[in-house]
């Protein structure tokens, strides 16, 4: 056996395929060694993988050889007893696809296998037993890709010849790699997908088999039976595009029911279902959390402090969405996107020859949906660390006036036909709840331009959206 006096994790030519050598103590009685121990492989490299199931499987004779099998989890592999000869091979779409692996393992050694990858093994010492820990329940239900552990392609060399090991006549009978259908990656689920974000999400991420677009009508997210709405082991991602953004509506009874509803109790609920099933979270929040009090931009770790009750509801569904480890959550404001919006509105005033009367003491920066969809995207692929993010267009603080006055200026009309009013002025004399909002809702982007991911200057990207109406 190795000798190692703390965890070690050494990649391979595999992606995500890691080999760990485990510390064994051994003394006159035999040797212990912890052979699961999170917080030190976690910080030694190791996936947190959140493992549910143990299986063990014994094998009596030398040469007795299992494999090659991709399940729909990840594993991590060790030997209690005897040694072993392990082999895997990516069978995951992608370049990596046919790429083999092997190593010896015995008690000293064990492997992290990601879902995906196919898992063999060849024992080297009789009564040898190997561990598997998983992070998903077997099921009949679930789908496997196999492959021939004599396929001449990956020519795998077994220290025991297949014609002399002892070997399962299924394992003997799988198709050969030409004929493997790889393995796609784990769904990525977009709810809310008829909204603002919902139709940016679809134009950025596009239309492939692993992306799952859905609708309010095909899955409410305020439904008490979302954790059971879908098989959820064949998920990685969940992206929450739905939210009720009905800020005035929202200081009513009903309204406030509806606000709370879909903002936090359903988002308490796809955080429980995101740890259950160690899926990656994507929230949406808004600068309505803050009280709009501050005197420069709002950092992430920024106390919140809502006004009204929508921005109660979204800042419950931002500790909700803090609560499961695995979790981008992208705090945002003023969102302009496909369908009706203050833009669209303001271009249509201008050509039909109103003269509105927009707010002057609200100001904060645009966010164009596309650009927020651009953000969760480059988060999702860059593997980002988990967290909270703000994303907005960059540039100087805008009044609601100077985008108004921007919209006519840009569309060909006077932009002195905007009128300048407060917000107490705006609201003077109506017969409806009014909610408050922050005056200040500028937020700092240095976050998220750290992990890489720039967003545009707001003025030009306002430009090219009203060159696109």
């Amino acid at each position: 056996m190795r000798v190692a006096e703390q965890v070690q994790v050494t990649g391979t030519a595999i992606e995500g395929l890691l080999l760990v050598d485990l510390p064994v103590h051994g003394d006159d009685r035999g040797w212990f060694k912890e052979n699961w121990q999170r917080e030190k492989m976690t910080a030694a490299g190791l996936a947190d993988f959140g493992p549910v199931q143990q299986n063990i499987s014994f094998n009596e004779q030398v040469g007795t050889t299992r494999g090659i099998h991709a399940e729909p989890w990840d594993k991590f592999v060790s030997v209690a007893t005897g040694r072993v000869f392990g082999a895997w091979v990516d069978l995951r779409t992608g370049p990596g696809f046919g790429t083999v692996v092997t190593a010896e393992l015995d008690p000293s050694r064990a492997a992290f296998v990601p879902r995906g990858v196919g898992n063999a093994f060849q024992t080297l010492a009789p009564g040898t037993a190997y561990s598997y820990l998983v992070n998903d329940h077997w099921s009949p239900e679930a789908s496997y890709s196999l492959l021939n552990p004599a396929d001449p392609t990956v020519a795998i060399e077994w220290p025991v010849p297949l014609a002399e090991a002892q070997l399962s006549a299924k394992d003997r009978t799988h198709p050969l790699l030409d004929d493997v259908v790889p393995v796609g990656p784990r769904k990525v689920l977009v709810v809310g997908a008829d909204g603002q974000l919902g139709r940016a999400l679809r134009e950025v991420l596009g239309q492939v088999a692993h992306v799952e677009y859905a609708t309010r009508a095909q899955l409410d997210v305020t439904d008490a039976l979302l954790p059971s709405a879908r098989r959820w082991r064949d998920y990685g991602v969940i992206i929450n595009a739905a939210a009720d953004t009905e800020v005035d509506a929202a200081q009513t009874s009903e309204g406030r029911m509806r606000a709370w509803a879909t903002n936090a109790t359903a988002v308490a609920r796809l955080a429980g279902v995101a740890t259950e099933h160690g899926l990656t979270l994507v929230q949406v929040s808004t600068d309505y959390v803050f009280d709009g009090a501050a005197r420069r931009p709002y950092t992430e770790d920024a106390p919140l402090c809502p006004l009204g009750v929508y921005g109660q509801s979204k800042a419950a569904g931002d500790l909700a969405t803090a609560s499961t480890p695995r979790h981008y959550l992208l705090r945002t404001s003023w969102v302009i996107g496909a369908g009706h919006n203050f833009v669209r509105t303001m271009a249509s005033l201008a050509a039909r020859g109103v003269d509105p009367h927009v707010v002057v003491d609200q100001v904060g920066r645009l966010t164009f949906a596309t650009d927020l969809a651009a953000a969760i995207a480059h988060l999702l692929s860059s593997r980002a660390p988990y967290g909270t993010y703000n994303l907005t267009s960059t540039g100087p603080p805008r009044s609601w006036v100077d985008i108004a006055r921007a919209v006519f200026s840009q569309t060909g009309h006077d932009p002195a036909r905007v009128q300048a009013v407060t917000t107490a002025q705006y609201y003077a004399g109506s017969t409806r709840p009014v909610a408050p909002r922050p005056p200040y809702s500028m937020l700092d982007l240095t976050k998220i331009t750290a992990a890489g991911y720039t967003p545009p200057d707001g003025d030009r990207a306002l430009v090219e959206y009203l060159d696109g109406l």
